[in-house]
């Protein structure tokens, strides 16, 4: 069987912790912001760790 090829979107977008945990944006950051608290845009602002099914099929997807 070939080998996977890394999904080349995912790699820009996602970065790996040392100990392989998903590192990523969070969502509800782009635009809308004049609604959103200033403690709510704070909390958004940097990386999230992603867990569950969504981290599974994104370590398939950067082939780890």
């Amino acid at each position: 069987m070939p080998k996977l090829k890394t999904h080349s979107g995912a790699k820009d977008r996602i970065k790996l912790s040392k100990n392989n945990k998903i590192r990523a944006r969070h969502p509800n950051i782009s635009h809308f912001m004049q609604k959103k608290s200033a403690g709510r845009k704070r909390s958004l602002s940097g990386l999230g760790t992603l867990t569950g099914k969504g981290s599974k099929n994104i370590k398939k997807k950067l082939g780890v």
